[in-house]
């Protein structure tokens, strides 16, 4: 491999996942020589990898420093933190380290929706890109969502809206969107990060160069520095004259400035957290050409994603609701101050891998709603500690032994939620198989 790099420029790729892959596949398509590497020394893309690059070298293992010193870029993955002792021994040395994302946008011809936040940035993304296809725009939707990035550069492609990671940004050096936002800014991978100062900071860097910026108006932390030289528009909250907020006009409207533009009772997504969703969407999608037209005609039909407040079931006038992306207190808040509806209970499972967070955050919310809370996880007993005597607490030893639980305690009008606010790892595969349980465990409750 040394006189491989010795007679040719070389990038290195670090991470064999689905980011890495899309890296490689990018790369061998222009032609460019280029080394893989991966922390484990066993990745479960291994045998694929091998196969579909048989000539390429791939160090598994501890990070080998003289080989990224030997290369002209570092193309880092998201889930590698640059802190890397020799990552940042490379960057020290002046060698370039980027992100799969810095190598879209230098490729991408198409303007760039560009979307982060700690919560609801995938439901948000999805919207924006279904108003696109609504207008009959060429849009390509992807990012941290779905599609690697790189896999959806066409040159026949219109538009392209991208959820972003604070991970996927700290990589960027320009971003140079269309228009881009914070959704909200709470605690999250407070594991990863330093502190909240450079998680902030993290997701900052989606305004750089952007023509367009959106800021969440009741959330100051996703406004960008004072010395940024776009004008914001801001969503959420009450309506005024610098965005798109709520109007009351005889019912409650979705209203661009002070002009109403639907009813919020037309909107098929449930939860006074969803609102915030539609007219984030519509702000962004304003700013980027997408007729109002077709933006007001998918919000009326787009019923939201999975594992994301999803209405469930009933059982005896029980509902239950899954939101198992919630994996911070965010994002579980904004569930639960979504479906609170008193004087009924709403019963929160909670519970997994928390990931350092603070969960007192949770107790005002818990207590202002009467709550209960059932309890699962590695971290069941650092949130009971937390959350005090805010909520009746339970716990449970499996996802079916927590829905009966809830559904025991339950009273005609309440509503279960699964909103965990932690990591899944601890008992499931992701959230998406923590979500799926919850599902099974409802529907097997409803047979019984």
């Amino acid at each position: 491999m040394s006189q491989m790099i010795a007679t040719s420029k070389v990038k290195a790729i670090i991470g064999t996942g689905i980011t890495g892959l899309s890296v490689a596949r990018f790369l061998a398509a222009q032609g460019q020589a280029f080394v893989l590497l991966d922390t484990r020394s066993n990745p479960p893309n291994l045998a694929k990898v091998q196969e579909e690059f048989p000539g390429v070298s791939i160090i598994c293992g501890e990070l080998d420093v003289d080989t990224l010193l030997a290369c002209d870029e570092v193309i880092v993955s998201p889930g590698i933190a640059i802190a890397t002792p020799a990552i940042e021994q490379a960057k020290v040395a002046g060698v370039s380290v980027v992100g799969d994302i810095e190598l879209f946008v230098r490729a991408a011809k198409a303007p760039i929706v560009a979307i982060t936040g700690s919560n609801a940035k995938s439901t948000v993304t999805t919207l924006v890109g279904e108003m696109a296809k609504t207008a009959g725009i060429n849009v390509a939707v992807g990012g941290n969502l779905g599609t690697p990035a790189l896999e959806l550069l066409n040159d026949s492609v219109e538009l392209y809206v991208m959820e972003l990671s604070s991970f996927q940004l700290e990589t960027v050096t320009k971003l140079n969107a269309k228009v881009a936002t914070i959704l909200n800014i709470s605690a999250d991978h407070l594991d990863r990060y330093e502190n909240m100062r450079a998680y902030i900071l993290a997701k900052l860097r989606v305004y750089f160069g952007a023509e367009h910026i959106v800021v969440n108006r009741k959330d100051v932390l996703t406004h960008p520095p004072l010395a940024a030289a776009v004008k914001p528009v801001f969503f959420g909250g009450n309506a005024d004259f610098g965005g798109f907020g709520l109007i009351q006009d005889g019912e409650e409207f979705l209203a661009k400035n002070l002009t109403p533009l639907m009813a919020t009772k037309e909107l098929k997504i449930r939860g006074r957290h969803n609102m915030d969703n539609a007219l984030a969407a519509l702000a962004l999608g304003d700013a980027a050409g997408i007729p109002m037209d077709a933006m007001l005609t998918t919000l009326k039909r787009f019923a939201g994603l999975r594992h994301r407040c999803e209405f469930v079931a009933e059982k005896n006038a029980v509902e239950f609701y899954n939101d198992s992306k919630g994996t911070n207190i965010g994002a579980t808040l904004a569930a639960i101050q979504g479906l609170a509806r008193n004087p009924q209970h709403l019963i929160v499972i909670l519970g997994g891998e928390g990931k350092g967070q603070d969960f007192t955050e949770l107790t005002p919310a818990l207590r202002a709603i009467n709550s209960k809370v059932i309890l699962i996880g590695r971290d069941a007993p650092v949130i009971a500690e937390a959350i005090g005597d805010a909520a009746a607490i339970m716990y449970a030893d499996s996802m079916q032994d927590a829905v009966n639980k809830a559904f025991a305690s339950a009273n005609s009008g309440d509503a279960v939620l699964l909103s965990p606010a932690c990591a899944s790892f601890d008992m499931f595969k992701n959230y998406e198989d923590r979500g799926e349980q919850f599902c099974l465990a409802v529907q097997e409750l409803i047979a019984s």
